[in-house]
């Protein structure tokens, strides 16, 4: 039978699952905030100057196309990153791609074509309510 793990055993890189999912969350978090930002700016400029409708609806198709370049370019870095970190390895290459890096940043470009939808549909469902209002 084995002692208990003493309290300065423990792997210095292990952290609370919470403070683990903040770290893991923040990049897109952030982006999304940021395309939030983005078509809530652009939306409220074309409600001065006309057409608002249809700058809602190309606003929300150009987040998802970020968004689903994001999704694919991510899943992609997941599928083929060993790989082509292995082949650069192989070719000696030297340019400091990795899969990590990758991942992070398809996941900012994910989170800021979601942040730029969910500002789209806040900012079009916000005027639309006031419009039926007045």
């Amino acid at each position: 039978m084995s002692a208990p793990p003493e309290p300065g055993d423990a792997d210095a890189d292990a952290r609370p699952a919470l403070e683990r999912a903040a770290v893991r969350f923040r990049p897109v978090g952030t982006a999304a905030l940021a395309g939030a930002l983005v078509a809530a700016v652009w939306l409220a400029a074309r409600l001065v100057v006309g057409d608002f409708s249809a700058s809602v609806e190309t606003t929300f198709a150009l987040g998802s196309l970020a968004f689903g370049f994001g999704l694919l370019g991510w899943s992609g870095a997941v599928a083929l990153g060993r790989g082509i970190e292995s082949m650069q390895a192989h070719l000696d290459t030297g340019t400091g791609w990795t899969e990590a890096d990758a991942r992070r940043a398809m996941a900012r470009i994910l989170g800021f074509g979601l942040g730029v939808m969910l500002g789209a549909t806040a900012v079009g469902s916000a005027v639309s309510v006031f419009v039926a209002a007045a």
